[in-house]
């Protein structure tokens, strides 16, 4: 039996998929991972949140959409092309932070910045500089990852990459950590 997801979608979700596809973008967040993300944000009211990988927005949409209105996000990117759509269909939100930026620069120019709610969905804060994600997560802040699961576009070599990290993840003794073999594989820590 495959789940459904049987609740209303973020206002611009649809339009944004159909951007999405449009660019040929197929790197996006499935439907099962946003439902989540948006879950898990609705826990941390007043929240400030990270998303690295902005891609089009998919996932910010739903993010944005859990968050209640004194919660702040910041969404970082390269990719000037992705980071427009998402523009188009959620820059008018006051609590969104679109930064296309390359995401060791961004992170090694906010080291001081702290964050309830990380989702690292790029190489940067989950392959790369993770211990520096890792350090801006506040006391109780979720960190989040997912494609932990085998994916059809993982290059060759990748799947070692992503059992490496998994198994570091769990030698760190300040990370209550559950794997979740459901959607792509995701994974959630909270920092002890």
């Amino acid at each position: 039996m495959t789940p459904e997801i049987n609740q209303p979608l973020p206002k611009s979700y649809t339009r944004i998929d159909e951007a999405t596809k449009a660019l040929g973008f197929t790197m996006a967040s499935d439907i099962f991972t946003c439902s989540l993300l948006r879950t898990l944000a609705a826990s941390k009211p007043a929240g400030k949140f990270l998303e690295l990988g902005t891609g089009t927005g998919l996932s910010t949409a739903w993010i944005l959409d859990g968050m209640d209105n004194d919660s702040s996000l910041v969404s970082v990117d390269y990719d000037q092309k992705l980071l427009d759509v998402a523009n188009q269909f959620l820059g008018g939100d006051s609590r969104l932070d679109l930064v296309c930026s390359d995401g060791e620069k961004w992170m090694n120019d906010n080291k001081q910045h702290t964050f309830d709610y990380i989702f690292a969905d790029t190489w940067h804060g989950k392959y790369l500089l993770l211990d520096e994600a890792l350090a801006m997560l506040n006391k109780g802040g979720l960190y989040i990852i997912d494609d932990m699961l085998p994916q059809p576009n993982w290059p060759d070599g990748h799947h070692e990459k992503a059992v490496n990290l998994i198994q570091y993840l769990e030698t760190r003794s300040d990370l209550h950590l559950t794997k979740q073999v459901w959607s792509t594989g995701i994974v959630v820590a909270v920092k002890k």
